[in-house]
């Protein structure tokens, strides 16, 4: 595995600046460096990458240094970050892609290293999420304005990551695209999956919706049963529905209200309670489905003491709605809906 590794991170430093332009491509050359913000591509100038190596031989093509954090490696490394790719044998193959090398005989020797973590356990789903950036003036933010959703504040759940890896089936060639990454956490903050929205820049438009033209532009990973995708701190009240985007149209009416967003129907049914909560908003998609769901949830949270309330939405979910009939009608349906002490505590004004 060393050599293998070894062999292509000598063939890709004789194409470093190639490669640079490639995977680091939010970067420009300076002199014999390419300087960008850091290996998984972010702007900025902190990261150099050595392109040509000097006549010592101290300072070798490939190899590069964040002055930022310290962090350093080859450009298998700047591959395995940029892709958010964490299995070394995705990584190789996607540098022999690269390289248009054939593909390597079968070693049924081959063990992969303990260091690398399994594709899909909650360890890659943090591993992506690091590997990601703020969603500010990215694509993701892009295409959430053009759902219509406007409170973006808080919302560290949610991060972008400009190549990320995508298998139609495992039997097929890789893909990579940009993608919208979402934190799952438990009750305790903690990490335990994530859930991928690949996005496709051409399509930032309702008729198109912006995700990218494949088979399954919505993937997660990691222990996602009890969990959920969270926006603000839950503590006695919170809104509980299925979609990232359903729950964001709701908070951009209930802006202070705590969110969380199962990612579906079964999920939403499984979701846990803290300690505190003693009322629950539940957000239900307009379908057999999430009648369901609404209905398993509900039944669970009388039985631990909790008040539920349903919120319907008048098409198939609150982002159709947010969409189709402007955030006013969506304010005016909630406001009836609210508990009066919630209104005067989570509702946004308007204009």
């Amino acid at each position: 595995m060393k050599r293998h590794g070894s062999e292509l991170a000598f063939r890709l430093a004789h194409e470093a600046e190639a490669v640079c332009r490639h995977y680091l491509s939010n970067g420009r050359r300076i002199g014999n460096y390419w300087q960008v913000g850091d290996a998984r591509n972010t702007t900025g100038r902190s990261m150099f990458v050595r392109l040509i190596d000097d006549a010592s031989g101290k300072r070798v093509a490939g190899k590069w240094t964040d002055a930022a954090t310290g962090e350093h490696g080859d450009l298998l490394d700047v591959i395995r970050e940029s892709c958010g790719l964490v299995d070394f044998h995705d990584v190789t193959k996607e540098a022999r892609r690269f390289l248009k090398l054939p593909r390597p005989k079968a070693d049924p020797a081959r063990r992969l290293s303990p260091s690398f973590v399994s594709s899909g356990s909650p360890e890659s789903a943090r591993r992506l999420f690091a590997m990601s950036q703020p969603i500010a003036g990215t694509i993701v933010e892009s295409y959430l304005r053009m759902r219509g959703i406007t409170a973006l504040h808080d919302v560290g759940s949610l991060r972008f990551h400009p190549r990320c890896y995508y298998r139609p089936d495992p039997q097929m060639s890789t893909e990579t695209w940009p993608a919208m990454i979402a934190a799952v956490t438990n009750l305790d903050g903690e990490i335990t999956g994530a859930h991928r929205t690949y996005l496709d820049p051409s399509r930032l438009d309702l008729c198109s919706g912006g995700k990218a033209p494949i088979e399954t532009p919505r993937r997660a990973m990691g222990h996602l049963l009890g969990n959920a995708v969270r926006f603000g701190f839950a503590d006695d009240v919170i809104a509980a529905g299925e979609g990232i985007e359903t729950m964001l149209s709701i908070r951009s009416v209930l802006p202070d209200m705590p969110m969380v967003a199962a990612l579906s129907a079964a999920h939403l049914t499984a979701i846990l309670f803290a300690a505190t909560l003693r009322r629950i908003y539940i957000v239900r998609d307009n379908d057999p489905a999430g009648d369901g769901a609404a209905e398993s949830l509900s039944a669970r949270a009388r039985m631990s003491g909790i008040e539920t309330i349903p919120l319907s939405p008048r098409s198939g979910d609150f982002n159709e709605d947010i969409s189709n009939l402007g955030i006013d009608a969506v304010r005016a349906a909630l406001r009836v809906r609210l508990v009066p002490e919630d209104v005067a505590r989570f509702m946004s004004a308007g204009v």
